[in-house]
């Protein structure tokens, strides 16, 4: 897809990152006919850990605003001209792992108030 970003993809916590090369499942998190295959050119851990309140997990250290604001930017830059267009642009997909979206159908049906019919 000429070396831009195509999708991002959340997983679990305890799940491995996408792997280069390697076939992912990325589901949209609400839609369940909506999925594909991507096998990933590039990846890039997007979410780091700056505070981990009780989880026991290491503290990222916050990097500059300055070095924030040029990582922003860069990113932006590398984004395709169709998702960027300010009339009617594309949505940029972010899709879920197969694991994330069971969970998450899981919490919906077991969470979500059921109706009484009289």
């Amino acid at each position: 897809m000429g070396g831009y970003p195509l999708v991002d993809i959340m997983t679990g916590e305890n799940e491995p990152s996408p792997k280069v090369g390697e076939q992912v499942l990325c589901r949209h998190p609400f839609n369940e006919s909506k999925r594909a295959y991507v096998v990933p050119q590039h990846v890039e851990e997007l979410m780091k850990c700056y505070w981990p309140g009780s989880t026991g997990k290491a503290r990222e250290e916050l990097p500059p605003l300055k070095d924030t604001r040029q990582r922003c930017i860069t990113q932006l830059e590398q984004m395709r001209s169709d998702h960027m267009r300010r009339i009617n642009p594309t949505p940029y997909k972010v899709s879920v792992s197969g694991k994330l979206y069971d969970f998450i159908h899981f919490l919906w049906l077991n969470e979500a108030p059921v109706g009484v019919l009289h």
